[in-house]
């Protein structure tokens, strides 16, 4: 097979094949024109699968999944906590050494997207409806001593002698917050959009999970073990993100309940369901650079007016102070936060219900973010990357624990009648975690035309981020399945973003998806295995290139 020269980069392969291996895998004519049929047609056969088997036997679904997790977190936890702790690490090496100033893409590559717009896109595809879901309730239940669920609330604040409800306890709890929310799940992210990145847009591979590990594997990422590399992808985009929006859209409804007095239900929740889905497949036929770019820096600017009201409606110098000690702490701690394994019952289950569970959440859903930050991050050296995407999403989201969170923390410390007198302590023992967020803001307005708009600001926020959520999941997946184009045929984009609707709808009817939920965690163990992967053969190209050499497939000659 003849080649042809291309742009030298210097490491880099200078030769590539003119007919790349990928191609002749796409369908060319017909239905399934412009993706990999077989793929296409395996990873919707599964989902149907699994949604029936899910929705059709829920009780039976969710004793296998619950028993399948259990098992997971007694005997992976540790490793687990290892992972996260070795993709942290190998991140911080890589920005520090030389390697970091390596580029991904070819030497003269610049960004695609302004500097606001990439940190806007990260922010809000990668955990903007998690701070609004969790922001008040997480560090609430943190600050509780009840033990209401049976285990220490905040084994970490009890070791610290901090076991009153007051300040140095709901520092503490903030603490453990960022620590679920902050560095080590973000490394997770890093790894995988990096390597994506890294071997697609400077190695010249397509833009696909199974090209992270070529170094490898050699040829047989075009065969069987590829495919089901990506297919993992595909499953990990649709459960993940139907799990959100299934769980989420109950949030919106108790939102809408409180400004118009819309019934709450099931109903209410599937009709969401459905507007959402419309919205992000419109967003996702836009592309990354038009709908996906633009809600993403709308969803800042009103993140930034409902922040501005909780911080100055709020406890203003409280706030400050109580987000400047638990930053500290955990600047100091997050390192031995991350390799605590108690050997006690009550915080070995705290342990696994929180930080385990977070850990496999990050990781499940490591493929579907690493994808879409690979593919907004053309142009970026690894130092700037690394940084970018370990620190600046991390700093954002503690700035909203602190001013949610603590607003909640400050209310029941100072109500009237007593500690834990405000409620919201009591809605999140019962669970109620998406009335915990709007009582908090109730607090702070006292309600009327005030707390109307800025429940409505909220409730913006939480469309618009399932929407970027479910888009930029939508634009993956048929990347994936197309093998790696990044302008995947719209059909195809309006089908999966149909169908992670469909999901998320059928399951909140048939009472699933708390099994899903469970199940996602469980996924997370062969997904920690492909990162483990990722990290090795990321790291011996770098290094190889590093010395001048070249280990891409670039250099591999494909057989007509």
């Amino acid at each position: 097979m003849s080649t042809q020269r291309t742009r030298s980069t210097p490491g880099a392969e200078s030769m590539r094949p003119t007919y790349h291996p990928f191609e002749n895998r796409v369908t060319q004519s017909g239905l399934f024109k412009g993706v990999h049929k077989n793929m296409m047609i395996a990873a919707t056969l599964l989902v149907f699968a699994f949604v029936l088997f899910t929705g059709f036997n829920t009780d039976l679904a969710a004793t296998i999944f619950a028993t399948a997790r259990g098992w997971v977190e007694s005997t992976f936890g540790w490793y687990y906590m290892m992972v996260l702790v070795l993709l942290l690490t190998t991140s911080l090496i890589i920005a520090v050494t030389r390697l970091g100033s390596i580029r991904l893409g070819d030497d003269d590559d610049r960004p695609e997207f302004s500097t606001f717009s990439w940190l806007a896109m990260l922010f809000s595809a990668g955990v903007g409806i998690g701070v609004l879901f969790f922001g008040v309730a997480e560090p609430t239940f943190y600050f509780d001593t009840s033990g209401a669920f049976g285990y220490p609330n905040n084994p970490y604040a009890d070791m610290a002698g901090a076991t009153t409800m007051g300040f140095d306890r709901a520092a503490d709890a903030l603490r453990v917050t960022y620590f679920h929310w902050g560095f080590h799940g973000w490394a997770v992210y890093v790894i995988v959009g990096l390597a994506l990145a890294y071997f697609s847009f400077r190695k010249k591979l397509p833009l696909a999970l199974r090209s992270t590990v070529y170094p490898l594997i050699g040829e047989r990422i075009y065969g069987p073990m590829g495919h089901a590399i990506d297919i993992l992808g595909v499953l990990g985009c649709v459960f993940g993100v139907a799990t959100s929006l299934g769980l989420g859209v109950s949030q919106i409804a108790v939102g809408l309940d409180r400004l118009f007095g819309i019934d709450p239900g099931v109903v209410t929740q599937v009709i969401l369901i459905a507007l959402i889905s419309v919205a992000s497949i419109m967003s996702a036929l836009s592309g990354v650079g038009k709908g996906i770019r633009i809600i993403s820096e709308w969803n800042i600017i009103v993140s930034a007016l409902v922040i501005a009201y909780f911080l100055f409606g709020g406890p203003t110098a409280w706030l400050i102070q109580i987000f400047g000690v638990s930053l500290g702490d955990y600047l100091v701690n997050f390192m031995p936060m991350g390799l605590w394994f108690p050997d006690e019952q009550g915080p070995s289950a705290w342990q696994n219900a929180w930080t385990i569970f977070y850990w496999g959440w990050w990781i499940a859903w490591a493929p579907f973010i690493g994808l879409f930050i690979a593919r907004i991050s053309r142009g970026r050296t690894l130092r700037e990357f690394i940084f970018g995407v370990l620190c600046a999403p991390t700093l954002m989201i503690f700035a909203w624990l602190a001013i949610f969170g603590g607003n909640a923390l400050h209310q029941e410390l100072v109500a009237d009648t007593g500690i834990g007198s405000a409620g919201i302590i009591d809605l999140v023992n019962s669970w109620d975690l998406p009335a915990a967020l709007f009582a908090s803001a109730d607090g702070i307005t006292g309600g009327g035309i005030t707390g109307w708009i800025l429940n409505a600001m909220m409730i913006f926020l939480l469309f618009s981020w399932f929407i970027t959520s479910s888009d930029s999941s939508t634009l993956v997946l048929t990347t994936i399945l197309s093998m790696g184009n990044e302008h995947p045929p719209k059909r195809f984009r309006i089908f999966w973003g149909s169908m992670i609707g469909a999901v998320a709808a059928v399951l909140l009817v048939a009472g699933g998806l708390k099994a899903l939920q469970t199940a996602n965690m469980v996924t997370a163990l062969p997904i920690s295995i492909l990162l483990i992967l990722m990290t090795i053969s990321v790291l011996k190209s770098l290094l190889e290139e590093s010395m001048g050499k070249s280990t891409t497939s670039n250099t591999s000659q494909a057989k007509q």
